[in-house]
């Protein structure tokens, strides 16, 4: 995991002198990513903006036809649209783009177990907070917290049908993605089947307002769950405080002369 998470991170470097900063390479990793895995899962996508015509592209055809995949894929409904929704390029060297596809190329993401796919990829924000923009880390909770607060909650959706997760401000998704991986480590993996679709399909939701935090949550929640439901919204609202769950899982944010906590 720490030999995936440090080739993808140290070639943020590179790009950063094509004016990518740390935030915005995150951001264009989870497009690819998100691009490769649904081609391994063998989900339904237009061909002509698949993986395998992407990797066969360089040059300006390839930094062309990126542009125009991210803008279509954007066009799409379901979880598909809201992660390519408003998605844009920040690429003007093809050769560097050209690079981190055949990076992301020589590993079968839907082949790694869910708790390295998470963590490779909650790895990768980490090093984004703390070495990105001033304030990135007001959307991320280190992961040994979480899972230290997780451990100490037991949210366990067995115990009703009724029982649900959710995070009224989920920044990345790290609160959700380490309860279902508490409740998978609980159970060995062994759930009921009607257990099992019901945990999936409505267990664990969360609410986002600010748009790039809340694609890097559907994204690590499609991961390891295999489905996100981030809703878009201020946990402030009377909408998104309608969620009737049984467990609210957050962190709050303490400002101490403009430093958040």
């Amino acid at each position: 995991m720490t030999d995936i998470v440090g080739k993808l991170w140290g070639f943020c470097h590179t790009l950063r002198h094509d004016g990518v900063d740390y935030g915005d390479y995150i951001e264009q990793l989870t497009y690819l990513l998100f691009l490769k895995m649904i081609e391994e899962k063998g989900a339904e996508i237009p061909p002509e903006y698949s993986w395998a015509v992407l990797r066969q592209k360089s040059g300006t055809d390839l930094t062309d036809h990126y542009m125009t995949t991210l803008r279509k894929l954007g066009e799409k409904k379901g979880m598909l649209g809201d992660i390519y929704a408003g998605a844009m390029s920040r690429f003007s060297n093809p050769v560097n783009l050209k690079r981190l596809v055949n990076l992301i190329d020589e590993v079968e993401w839907t082949g790694l177990n869910v708790d390295v796919k998470a963590a490779a990829y909650e790895g990768l924000l980490e090093k984004s907070a703390s070495e990105g923009k001033k304030g990135a880390g007001q959307y991320f909770t280190p992961r040994i917290l979480i899972q230290s607060i997780v451990r100490c909650m037991k949210p366990d959706p067995r115990k009703s049908k009724d029982f649900t997760i959710h995070d009224p401000a989920a920044g990345t998704g790290g609160f959700l993605m380490c309860a279902y991986e508490w409740l998978i480590e609980e159970t060995k993996g062994r759930l009921d089947r009607d257990d099992a679709k019901r945990i999936l399909n409505s267990t664990y939701s969360g609410t986002e307002l600010v748009p790039r935090p809340r694609r890097l949550a559907l994204m690590l929640l499609s991961v390891s769950t295999g489905r996100g439901m981030i809703s878009k919204g201020c946990s402030r609202s009377a909408n998104t405080m309608t969620v009737t769950g049984q467990l609210f899982m957050t962190r709050f944010s303490m400002s101490v002369s403009g430093e958040w906590i």
